[in-house]
Protein backbone atom coordinates (compact mmCIF):
# COMPACT_ATOMS: atom_id res chain seq x y z
CA UNK A 1 0.00 0.00 0.00
CA UNK A 2 2.82 2.37 0.85
CA UNK A 3 4.53 1.49 -2.46
CA UNK A 4 1.33 2.36 -4.36
CA UNK A 5 1.02 5.69 -2.53
CA UNK A 6 4.65 6.50 -3.29
CA UNK A 7 4.14 5.60 -6.96
CA UNK A 8 1.09 7.86 -7.19
CA UNK A 9 2.98 10.66 -5.46
CA UNK A 10 5.90 10.32 -7.88
CA UNK A 11 3.54 10.29 -10.86
CA UNK A 12 1.72 13.37 -9.58
CA UNK A 13 5.01 15.22 -9.12
CA UNK A 14 6.11 14.23 -12.63
CA UNK A 15 2.83 15.40 -14.16
CA UNK A 16 3.04 18.69 -12.26
CA UNK A 17 6.62 19.22 -13.41
CA UNK A 18 5.71 18.39 -17.01
CA UNK A 19 2.70 20.72 -16.84
CA UNK A 20 4.81 23.58 -15.43
CA UNK A 21 7.44 23.07 -18.12
CA UNK A 22 4.70 23.12 -20.76
CA UNK A 23 3.40 26.45 -19.49
CA UNK A 24 6.92 27.89 -19.52
CA UNK A 25 7.50 26.74 -23.09
CA UNK A 26 4.15 28.16 -24.26
CA UNK A 27 4.84 31.56 -22.71
CA UNK A 28 8.63 31.87 -23.09
CA UNK A 29 9.39 29.49 -25.95
CA UNK A 30 11.85 27.34 -23.97
CA UNK A 31 13.12 26.70 -20.47
CA UNK A 32 16.50 28.11 -21.52
CA UNK A 33 14.99 31.46 -22.53
CA UNK A 34 12.90 31.52 -19.36
CA UNK A 35 16.12 31.33 -17.34
CA UNK A 36 17.72 33.99 -19.54
CA UNK A 37 14.67 36.21 -19.01
CA UNK A 38 14.82 35.77 -15.22
CA UNK A 39 18.50 36.71 -15.43
CA UNK A 40 17.59 39.82 -17.42
CA UNK A 41 14.93 40.81 -14.87
CA UNK A 42 17.47 40.60 -12.06
CA UNK A 43 20.18 42.29 -14.14
CA UNK A 44 17.88 45.16 -15.19
CA UNK A 45 16.80 45.70 -11.59
CA UNK A 46 20.46 45.81 -10.60
CA UNK A 47 21.29 48.25 -13.42
CA UNK A 48 18.56 50.68 -12.36
CA UNK A 49 19.35 50.31 -8.65
CA UNK A 50 23.05 50.89 -9.31
CA UNK A 51 22.35 53.96 -11.44
CA UNK A 52 20.13 55.47 -8.71
CA UNK A 53 22.80 54.80 -6.07
CA UNK A 54 25.63 56.16 -8.25
CA UNK A 55 23.72 59.40 -8.90
CA UNK A 56 23.04 59.73 -5.16
CA UNK A 57 26.72 59.15 -4.35
CA UNK A 58 27.78 61.70 -7.01
CA UNK A 59 25.55 64.32 -5.37
CA UNK A 60 27.06 63.61 -1.95
CA UNK A 61 30.68 63.60 -3.14
CA UNK A 62 30.39 66.92 -4.97
CA UNK A 63 28.16 68.96 -2.69
CA UNK A 64 27.50 72.35 -4.25
CA UNK A 65 28.15 71.19 -7.82
CA UNK A 66 25.78 68.25 -7.98
CA UNK A 67 24.79 68.89 -11.60
CA UNK A 68 28.40 68.80 -12.78
CA UNK A 69 29.08 65.60 -10.84
CA UNK A 70 26.03 63.82 -12.23
CA UNK A 71 26.89 64.95 -15.76
CA UNK A 72 30.43 63.54 -15.42
CA UNK A 73 29.17 60.21 -14.12
CA UNK A 74 26.53 59.86 -16.83
CA UNK A 75 29.10 60.81 -19.47
CA UNK A 76 31.30 57.98 -18.18
CA UNK A 77 28.34 55.64 -18.69
CA UNK A 78 27.80 56.83 -22.26
CA UNK A 79 31.30 57.33 -23.70
CA UNK A 80 32.44 53.67 -23.81
CA UNK A 81 29.65 52.79 -26.19
CA UNK A 82 30.68 55.41 -28.73
CA UNK A 83 34.25 54.15 -29.04
CA UNK A 84 34.31 50.53 -27.93
CA UNK A 85 30.94 49.02 -28.90
CA UNK A 86 32.29 47.40 -32.07
CA UNK A 87 35.18 45.84 -30.15
CA UNK A 88 32.67 44.48 -27.63
CA UNK A 89 30.66 43.00 -30.51
CA UNK A 90 33.76 41.24 -31.87
CA UNK A 91 34.44 39.71 -28.43
CA UNK A 92 30.84 38.49 -28.23
CA UNK A 93 31.12 36.87 -31.67
CA UNK A 94 34.49 35.21 -31.02
CA UNK A 95 33.93 33.76 -27.54
CA UNK A 96 31.37 31.68 -25.67
CA UNK A 97 28.46 34.05 -25.05
CA UNK A 98 27.34 32.50 -21.79
CA UNK A 99 30.86 32.84 -20.41
CA UNK A 100 31.08 36.43 -21.63
CA UNK A 101 27.86 37.22 -19.74
CA UNK A 102 29.05 35.43 -16.60
CA UNK A 103 32.43 37.21 -16.62
CA UNK A 104 30.67 40.55 -17.15
CA UNK A 105 28.30 39.87 -14.24
CA UNK A 106 31.07 38.83 -11.86
CA UNK A 107 33.11 41.85 -12.95
CA UNK A 108 30.19 44.20 -12.29
CA UNK A 109 29.67 42.62 -8.87
CA UNK A 110 33.32 43.20 -7.91
CA UNK A 111 33.20 46.85 -9.00
CA UNK A 112 29.98 47.43 -7.05
CA UNK A 113 31.44 45.86 -3.91
CA UNK A 114 34.29 48.37 -4.13
CA UNK A 115 32.04 51.39 -4.73
CA UNK A 116 30.99 51.93 -1.06
CA UNK A 117 34.66 52.72 -0.33
CA UNK A 118 35.04 55.27 -3.15
CA UNK A 119 35.47 58.75 -1.68
CA UNK A 120 36.28 60.81 -4.77
CA UNK A 121 34.40 61.86 -7.88
CA UNK A 122 37.30 60.63 -10.06
CA UNK A 123 37.00 57.14 -8.55
CA UNK A 124 33.25 57.13 -9.11
CA UNK A 125 33.69 58.20 -12.75
CA UNK A 126 36.27 55.43 -13.30
CA UNK A 127 33.98 52.82 -11.70
CA UNK A 128 31.05 53.98 -13.86
CA UNK A 129 33.24 53.67 -16.96
CA UNK A 130 34.23 50.07 -16.09
CA UNK A 131 30.61 49.15 -15.28
CA UNK A 132 29.52 50.39 -18.69
CA UNK A 133 32.28 48.45 -20.45
CA UNK A 134 31.04 45.24 -18.81
CA UNK A 135 27.41 46.06 -19.61
CA UNK A 136 28.42 46.58 -23.25
CA UNK A 137 29.60 42.95 -23.29
CA UNK A 138 26.55 41.58 -21.47
CA UNK A 139 23.79 43.21 -23.55
CA UNK A 140 24.82 42.16 -27.11
CA UNK A 141 25.79 38.70 -25.82
CA UNK A 142 22.27 38.32 -24.42
CA UNK A 143 20.64 39.53 -27.64
CA UNK A 144 22.83 37.24 -29.76
CA UNK A 145 21.88 34.27 -27.58
CA UNK A 146 18.09 34.74 -27.84
CA UNK A 147 17.56 33.11 -31.30
CA UNK A 148 19.50 30.05 -30.13
CA UNK A 149 17.02 29.51 -27.29
CA UNK A 150 13.69 30.55 -28.82
CA UNK A 151 11.80 29.01 -31.78
CA UNK A 152 11.46 31.38 -34.74
CA UNK A 153 7.69 31.74 -34.22
CA UNK A 154 8.24 32.94 -30.63
CA UNK A 155 10.88 35.62 -31.29
CA UNK A 156 8.45 38.56 -31.23
CA UNK A 157 7.00 37.35 -27.94
CA UNK A 158 10.53 36.91 -26.55
CA UNK A 159 11.47 40.47 -27.49
CA UNK A 160 8.24 41.76 -25.93
CA UNK A 161 9.24 40.03 -22.70
CA UNK A 162 12.72 41.52 -23.00
CA UNK A 163 11.23 45.03 -23.24
CA UNK A 164 9.13 44.38 -20.14
CA UNK A 165 12.19 43.13 -18.25
CA UNK A 166 14.44 46.00 -19.32
CA UNK A 167 12.11 48.93 -18.63
CA UNK A 168 9.52 47.48 -16.28
CA UNK A 169 12.09 47.04 -13.52
CA UNK A 170 12.71 50.77 -13.01
CA UNK A 171 9.82 51.31 -10.56
CA UNK A 172 10.83 48.09 -8.77
CA UNK A 173 14.41 49.36 -8.44
CA UNK A 174 13.19 52.78 -7.27
CA UNK A 175 11.04 51.14 -4.59
CA UNK A 176 13.93 48.90 -3.56
CA UNK A 177 16.23 51.94 -3.29
CA UNK A 178 13.72 53.65 -0.99
CA UNK A 179 13.44 50.49 1.16
CA UNK A 180 17.23 50.17 1.42
CA UNK A 181 17.45 53.83 2.43
CA UNK A 182 15.07 53.14 5.32
CA UNK A 183 17.09 50.08 6.35
CA UNK A 184 20.28 52.16 6.23
CA UNK A 185 18.66 54.71 8.56
CA UNK A 186 17.81 51.96 11.05
CA UNK A 187 21.44 50.80 11.00
CA UNK A 188 22.82 54.29 11.57
CA UNK A 189 23.30 53.80 15.32
CA UNK A 190 25.27 50.56 15.03
CA UNK A 191 29.02 50.69 15.48
CA UNK A 192 30.08 48.71 12.41
CA UNK A 193 28.15 50.69 9.81
CA UNK A 194 31.14 52.96 9.12
CA UNK A 195 33.49 50.00 8.73
CA UNK A 196 31.37 48.32 6.07
CA UNK A 197 30.01 51.61 4.67
CA UNK A 198 26.41 50.48 5.13
CA UNK A 199 24.96 53.89 4.41
CA UNK A 200 22.16 54.48 1.87
CA UNK A 201 24.37 54.13 -1.21
CA UNK A 202 26.64 51.43 0.22
CA UNK A 203 23.77 49.10 1.08
CA UNK A 204 22.33 49.58 -2.42
CA UNK A 205 25.71 48.75 -3.99
CA UNK A 206 26.02 45.53 -1.96
CA UNK A 207 22.50 44.40 -2.92
CA UNK A 208 23.24 45.30 -6.53
CA UNK A 209 26.43 43.22 -6.45
CA UNK A 210 24.49 40.24 -5.12
CA UNK A 211 21.98 40.63 -7.95
CA UNK A 212 24.74 40.32 -10.55
CA UNK A 213 26.23 37.26 -8.83
CA UNK A 214 22.76 35.69 -8.90
CA UNK A 215 22.48 36.54 -12.60
CA UNK A 216 25.83 34.88 -13.33
CA UNK A 217 24.66 31.77 -11.50
CA UNK A 218 21.40 31.61 -13.47
CA UNK A 219 23.18 32.12 -16.81
CA UNK A 220 25.54 29.23 -15.94
CA UNK A 221 22.53 26.88 -15.80
CA UNK A 222 21.25 27.72 -19.30
CA UNK A 223 21.56 24.76 -21.65
CA UNK A 224 22.50 25.80 -25.18
CA UNK A 225 21.07 23.67 -28.03
CA UNK A 226 23.58 21.48 -29.89
CA UNK A 227 23.70 23.59 -33.08
CA UNK A 228 24.41 26.74 -31.11
CA UNK A 229 27.07 24.94 -29.06
CA UNK A 230 28.83 23.95 -32.28
CA UNK A 231 28.91 27.60 -33.29
CA UNK A 232 30.31 28.50 -29.90
CA UNK A 233 33.06 25.89 -30.35
CA UNK A 234 33.87 27.30 -33.79
CA UNK A 235 34.04 30.82 -32.37
CA UNK A 236 36.23 29.70 -29.47
CA UNK A 237 38.59 28.00 -31.92
CA UNK A 238 39.29 31.39 -33.49
CA UNK A 239 40.90 32.60 -30.26
CA UNK A 240 41.96 36.20 -30.36
CA UNK A 241 44.30 37.71 -32.87
CA UNK A 242 44.47 41.30 -34.05
CA UNK A 243 44.24 40.47 -37.75
CA UNK A 244 41.18 38.30 -37.24
CA UNK A 245 39.55 40.97 -35.12
CA UNK A 246 40.07 43.56 -37.86
CA UNK A 247 38.56 41.20 -40.43
CA UNK A 248 35.57 40.63 -38.12
CA UNK A 249 35.17 44.37 -37.76
CA UNK A 250 35.12 44.89 -41.54
CA UNK A 251 32.66 42.03 -42.05
CA UNK A 252 30.33 43.42 -39.38
CA UNK A 253 30.22 46.88 -40.95
CA UNK A 254 29.75 45.35 -44.39
CA UNK A 255 26.66 43.51 -43.16
CA UNK A 256 25.30 46.71 -41.59
CA UNK A 257 25.81 48.59 -44.85
CA UNK A 258 24.72 45.90 -47.32
CA UNK A 259 21.95 43.93 -45.63
CA UNK A 260 18.70 45.88 -46.26
CA UNK A 261 17.04 44.49 -43.11
CA UNK A 262 19.93 45.48 -40.85
CA UNK A 263 20.18 48.86 -42.54
CA UNK A 264 16.44 49.42 -42.25
CA UNK A 265 16.26 48.55 -38.56
CA UNK A 266 19.31 50.66 -37.70
CA UNK A 267 18.10 53.68 -39.65
CA UNK A 268 14.48 53.26 -38.54
CA UNK A 269 15.21 52.84 -34.84
CA UNK A 270 17.92 55.51 -34.75
CA UNK A 271 15.90 58.15 -36.61
CA UNK A 272 12.73 57.22 -34.78
CA UNK A 273 14.49 57.53 -31.42
CA UNK A 274 15.65 61.06 -32.31
CA UNK A 275 12.07 62.14 -33.01
CA UNK A 276 10.44 60.24 -30.17
CA UNK A 277 13.18 61.18 -27.69
CA UNK A 278 12.42 64.86 -28.21
CA UNK A 279 9.04 64.30 -26.57
CA UNK A 280 10.66 63.46 -23.21
CA UNK A 281 12.16 66.88 -22.35
CA UNK A 282 9.37 68.80 -24.11
CA UNK A 283 6.29 67.07 -22.74
CA UNK A 284 5.92 69.13 -19.56
CA UNK A 285 6.64 72.37 -21.43
CA UNK A 286 3.99 71.56 -24.06
CA UNK A 287 1.36 70.74 -21.45
CA UNK A 288 2.07 73.98 -19.60
CA UNK A 289 2.42 76.39 -22.54
CA UNK A 290 0.03 75.01 -25.17
CA UNK A 291 -2.85 73.42 -23.29
CA UNK A 292 -2.40 75.41 -20.03
CA UNK A 293 -2.25 72.21 -18.02
CA UNK A 294 -0.68 71.41 -14.67
CA UNK A 295 1.46 68.57 -13.30
CA UNK A 296 -1.58 66.29 -13.00
CA UNK A 297 -2.32 66.79 -16.70
CA UNK A 298 1.29 65.95 -17.58
CA UNK A 299 1.09 62.79 -15.48
CA UNK A 300 -2.04 61.83 -17.42
CA UNK A 301 -0.15 62.30 -20.69
CA UNK A 302 2.68 60.07 -19.38
CA UNK A 303 0.10 57.49 -18.31
CA UNK A 304 -1.40 57.51 -21.81
CA UNK A 305 2.05 57.03 -23.34
CA UNK A 306 2.95 54.15 -21.02
CA UNK A 307 -0.42 52.47 -21.39
CA UNK A 308 -0.26 52.77 -25.16
CA UNK A 309 3.20 51.22 -25.23
CA UNK A 310 2.06 48.32 -23.04
CA UNK A 311 -0.90 47.59 -25.33
CA UNK A 312 1.30 47.95 -28.40
CA UNK A 313 3.94 45.53 -27.14
CA UNK A 314 1.23 43.10 -26.02
CA UNK A 315 -0.50 43.26 -29.41
CA UNK A 316 2.77 42.61 -31.24
CA UNK A 317 3.26 39.53 -29.10
CA UNK A 318 -0.30 38.22 -29.53
CA UNK A 319 -0.40 38.71 -33.31
CA UNK A 320 3.25 37.86 -33.98
CA UNK A 321 2.44 34.95 -36.27
CA UNK A 322 -0.25 36.83 -38.21
CA UNK A 323 1.75 39.90 -39.18
CA UNK A 324 4.33 40.63 -41.83
CA UNK A 325 7.08 42.17 -39.71
CA UNK A 326 8.77 43.77 -42.72
CA UNK A 327 5.60 45.79 -43.31
CA UNK A 328 4.55 46.23 -39.67
CA UNK A 329 7.87 47.80 -38.62
CA UNK A 330 7.75 50.84 -40.95
CA UNK A 331 3.96 51.09 -40.50
CA UNK A 332 4.46 51.38 -36.74
CA UNK A 333 6.98 54.19 -37.27
CA UNK A 334 4.60 56.03 -39.63
CA UNK A 335 1.73 55.65 -37.18
CA UNK A 336 3.86 57.02 -34.35
CA UNK A 337 4.76 60.01 -36.53
CA UNK A 338 1.10 60.70 -37.32
CA UNK A 339 0.15 60.41 -33.65
CA UNK A 340 2.93 62.80 -32.66
CA UNK A 341 1.78 65.29 -35.29
CA UNK A 342 -1.80 65.06 -34.01
CA UNK A 343 -0.68 65.54 -30.40
CA UNK A 344 1.48 68.53 -31.31
CA UNK A 345 -1.39 70.10 -33.26
CA UNK A 346 -3.93 69.72 -30.42
CA UNK A 347 -4.62 72.42 -27.87
CA UNK A 348 -6.94 70.58 -25.49
CA UNK A 349 -6.11 67.74 -23.13
CA UNK A 350 -8.88 65.39 -24.31
CA UNK A 351 -7.31 65.36 -27.80
CA UNK A 352 -3.67 65.24 -26.67
CA UNK A 353 -4.14 62.20 -24.41
CA UNK A 354 -5.51 59.76 -27.07
CA UNK A 355 -2.98 61.06 -29.62
CA UNK A 356 -0.12 60.35 -27.22
CA UNK A 357 -1.69 56.97 -26.48
CA UNK A 358 -1.52 56.24 -30.22
CA UNK A 359 2.16 57.27 -30.23
CA UNK A 360 2.86 54.79 -27.43
CA UNK A 361 0.80 52.05 -29.09
CA UNK A 362 2.84 52.40 -32.29
CA UNK A 363 6.23 53.09 -30.69
CA UNK A 364 6.14 50.09 -28.36
CA UNK A 365 6.25 47.46 -31.14
CA UNK A 366 8.99 49.35 -33.05
CA UNK A 367 11.69 48.07 -30.69
CA UNK A 368 10.16 44.59 -30.54
CA UNK A 369 9.72 44.22 -34.30
CA UNK A 370 13.12 45.74 -35.08
CA UNK A 371 14.99 43.34 -32.84
CA UNK A 372 12.92 40.40 -34.12
CA UNK A 373 13.81 41.28 -37.71
CA UNK A 374 17.50 41.25 -36.78
CA UNK A 375 17.17 37.96 -34.92
CA UNK A 376 15.52 36.41 -37.97
CA UNK A 377 17.72 37.84 -40.70
CA UNK A 378 21.25 38.04 -39.26
CA UNK A 379 23.39 34.94 -39.11
CA UNK A 380 24.54 33.83 -35.68
CA UNK A 381 28.21 34.63 -36.30
CA UNK A 382 27.41 38.33 -36.88
CA UNK A 383 24.84 38.96 -34.16
CA UNK A 384 27.19 40.25 -31.49
CA UNK A 385 28.60 42.95 -33.76
CA UNK A 386 25.22 43.89 -35.21
CA UNK A 387 23.50 44.29 -31.84
CA UNK A 388 26.48 46.10 -30.31
CA UNK A 389 26.42 48.60 -33.20
CA UNK A 390 22.64 49.04 -32.95
CA UNK A 391 22.71 49.63 -29.20
CA UNK A 392 25.35 52.33 -29.47
CA UNK A 393 23.56 54.04 -32.37
CA UNK A 394 20.30 54.11 -30.42
CA UNK A 395 22.06 55.39 -27.31
CA UNK A 396 23.74 58.16 -29.26
CA UNK A 397 20.43 59.19 -30.82
CA UNK A 398 18.71 59.27 -27.43
CA UNK A 399 21.45 61.54 -26.11
CA UNK A 400 21.21 63.73 -29.22
CA UNK A 401 17.43 64.03 -28.88
CA UNK A 402 17.55 64.88 -25.17
CA UNK A 403 20.23 67.51 -25.72
CA UNK A 404 18.89 69.02 -28.95
CA UNK A 405 15.17 69.25 -28.16
CA UNK A 406 15.35 72.06 -25.54
CA UNK A 407 17.82 74.02 -27.67
CA UNK A 408 15.65 73.70 -30.78
CA UNK A 409 12.57 74.68 -28.80
CA UNK A 410 14.20 77.91 -27.64
CA UNK A 411 15.53 78.69 -31.14
CA UNK A 412 12.16 78.08 -32.80
CA UNK A 413 10.42 80.12 -30.12
CA UNK A 414 12.59 83.13 -30.92
CA UNK A 415 12.04 82.68 -34.66
CA UNK A 416 8.29 82.31 -34.20
CA UNK A 417 8.14 85.42 -32.03
CA UNK A 418 10.18 87.42 -34.54
CA UNK A 419 8.37 86.22 -37.70
CA UNK A 420 4.74 85.64 -36.66
CA UNK A 421 4.44 86.91 -33.08
CA UNK A 422 3.89 83.21 -32.22
CA UNK A 423 0.54 83.18 -34.06
CA UNK A 424 -0.21 81.77 -37.53
CA UNK A 425 -3.43 82.15 -39.51
CA UNK A 426 -4.20 78.84 -41.23
CA UNK A 427 -7.42 78.71 -43.27
CA UNK A 428 -8.83 81.56 -41.22
CA UNK A 429 -7.96 79.90 -37.93
CA UNK A 430 -5.42 81.46 -35.58
CA UNK A 431 -2.91 78.86 -34.40
CA UNK A 432 -0.56 79.39 -31.45
CA UNK A 433 2.93 78.33 -32.57
CA UNK A 434 5.44 78.52 -29.72
CA UNK A 435 8.83 76.87 -30.12
CA UNK A 436 7.78 73.73 -28.27
CA UNK A 437 4.94 73.06 -30.75
CA UNK A 438 7.23 73.63 -33.74
CA UNK A 439 9.80 71.24 -32.26
CA UNK A 440 7.20 68.53 -31.73
CA UNK A 441 6.05 68.99 -35.31
CA UNK A 442 9.68 68.56 -36.40
CA UNK A 443 9.90 65.42 -34.25
CA UNK A 444 6.81 63.99 -35.95
CA UNK A 445 8.36 64.65 -39.37
CA UNK A 446 11.58 62.90 -38.28
CA UNK A 447 9.69 59.82 -37.04
CA UNK A 448 7.59 59.69 -40.23
CA UNK A 449 10.76 60.04 -42.32
CA UNK A 450 12.20 57.08 -40.41
CA UNK A 451 9.12 55.08 -41.39
CA UNK A 452 9.45 55.96 -45.07
CA UNK A 453 13.18 55.12 -45.07
CA UNK A 454 12.51 51.77 -43.39
CA UNK A 455 9.68 51.05 -45.83
CA UNK A 456 11.92 51.72 -48.84
CA UNK A 457 14.76 49.60 -47.48
CA UNK A 458 12.54 46.67 -46.49
CA UNK A 459 10.78 46.84 -49.86
CA UNK A 460 14.23 46.31 -51.40
CA UNK A 461 14.67 43.32 -49.10
CA UNK A 462 11.34 41.73 -50.03
CA UNK A 463 11.93 42.38 -53.71
CA UNK A 464 15.35 40.75 -53.79
CA UNK A 465 15.18 36.99 -53.21
CA UNK A 466 18.74 36.69 -52.05
CA UNK A 467 18.80 39.76 -49.87
CA UNK A 468 17.61 37.99 -46.76
CA UNK A 469 20.82 36.01 -46.73
CA UNK A 470 23.09 39.00 -47.11
CA UNK A 471 23.96 38.87 -43.45
CA UNK A 472 25.04 35.27 -43.82
CA UNK A 473 27.77 35.87 -46.34
CA UNK A 474 31.24 35.16 -45.09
Amino acid sequence: MSWLSARRSTTARGETSHSAEGVVERVFGSVGFFRLWIAQVISATGDWLGLIAIISLAERLNDGSEGTAIALVLTARILPGFFLATAAGIIVDRFNRRRVMMVADVGRALVLMALPFVDSLAGLVLASFVLELLTMLWSPAKEALVPSLVPADKLTSANSLNVAAAYGMFPVAAGLAALLAKIAESLADTGWIDTLRLNQEGLAFYVDALSFLATALIVSTIVIPKAAREREDTGNAKGWDFGGAVRDLKEGWRVIAMNPVVRSVNVGLATGVIGGGMLVPLGAIFVSEVISGDEADFNLVLFALGTGMAFGVGSASVFQNRMNRSKAFPLALLTAGVGLLAAGSSSVLWLVVPAIGLVGFAAGPVYVLGFTLLHENVDDEFRGRIFAALLVVVRFCVLLALAAAPLLSELFDRLSAALWDRQLDIAGISVFVPGVRLTIWLASIIVSLAGFLALASLREHSGTPSSDTAGRAS
